[in-house]
């Protein structure tokens, strides 16, 4: 029996992967970050361990839970692998997305503070002389999270609300794969990757104005860019790495939202 450690298995995406990964019959620990590690067998460790929305709030969290607590599990804990949950995030204003491409971040930007600690995360098990160590930049996971402040799930509240206010211009766009995607992508990284560091993204971007769509249609909300927004474009991820080492295809990120927002209406009703 393969045996697993997902750290963060409380979050979205960690609960999701503990999930899959039992269902195939894996033994999955999921301890606590209070819990020592030092002297266990751990298997194939994946770090879901992360701030997303609110790291600008929380810097000193985002340090810790980025790179100091996977710095003591490299560090002092026995494994056959472990697979660091980066970002493609890293990439913002990049005009080259491919994994080794230089990478330019400006400390002094509060926004960077969550690149830099995932950067500095990443050098840490590219550089930790441990074999069997990779990473994985995560794009935008498209899934039922409603406690995450993401933008998705914000634009999902403001539409059962029944209006979408953007701040941002409809032909913006960004990189966005779907959880299942991601959830079948990331053990056979961790357990087989030939490379050390892997984009893990659909490879193409979408607009806000496709992502309005699909909520309009679902719930028949308003949409409205609010005066003087601009476009943000965010770079195209490169995928050819997965796409020829895991013969990955990415599905449309879209095609679960309706089941979203379904199940957040139940959710709501029960609450």
């Amino acid at each position: 029996m393969t045996s697993y450690t997902v750290l963060g298995a409380s979050g979205f995406l960690g609960s999701a992967l503990v999930r899959s990964l039992r269902s195939k019959g894996a033994n999955v620990l999921t301890p606590a970050r209070t819990e020592s590690l030092a002297g266990r067998q751990l298997g194939h460790v994946i770090y879901c361990i992360g701030l997303t929305a609110d790291f600008r709030q929380r810097p000193f969290d985002t340090v810790k839970a980025h790179v100091s607590f996977l710095s003591d599990v490299l560090e002092n804990s026995d494994f056959q692998s472990l697979l660091y949950l980066s970002s493609t995030r890293v990439y913002a204003g990049a005009c080259v997305t491919q994994e080794d491409s230089p990478l330019t971040v400006t400390p002094g930007n509060a926004s960077d503070l969550y690149n830099l600690s995932k950067l500095l995360g990443e050098a840490l098990c590219l550089n930790c002389g441990k074999s069997n160590v990779r990473v994985a930049r995560l794009s935008n996971v498209v899934g039922y999270d409603p406690g995450s402040g993401n933008f998705l799930m914000s634009l999902i509240a403001e539409a059962l609300s029944g209006k979408v206010r953007l701040g941002t211009a409809l032909s913006s766009c960004k990189d966005y794969i779907d959880l299942d995607d991601v959830i079948s992508l990331l053990p056979r990284i961790a357990q087989s990757g030939r490379k050390t560091l892997y984009n893990v993204a659909s490879g193409q971007n979408m607009t806000h104005q496709e992502v309005c769509s699909v909520l309009q249609k679902t719930t028949g909300c308003l949409v409205e860019e609010i005066r003087g927004a601009v476009p943000q474009q965010f770079p195209g991820i490169d995928v050819q790495r997965i796409e020829e080492e895991f013969a990955f295809h990415a599905s449309d990120p879209l095609l679960h939202v309706p089941q979203i927002i379904e199940r957040w209406k139940d959710d709501s009703l029960v609450r």
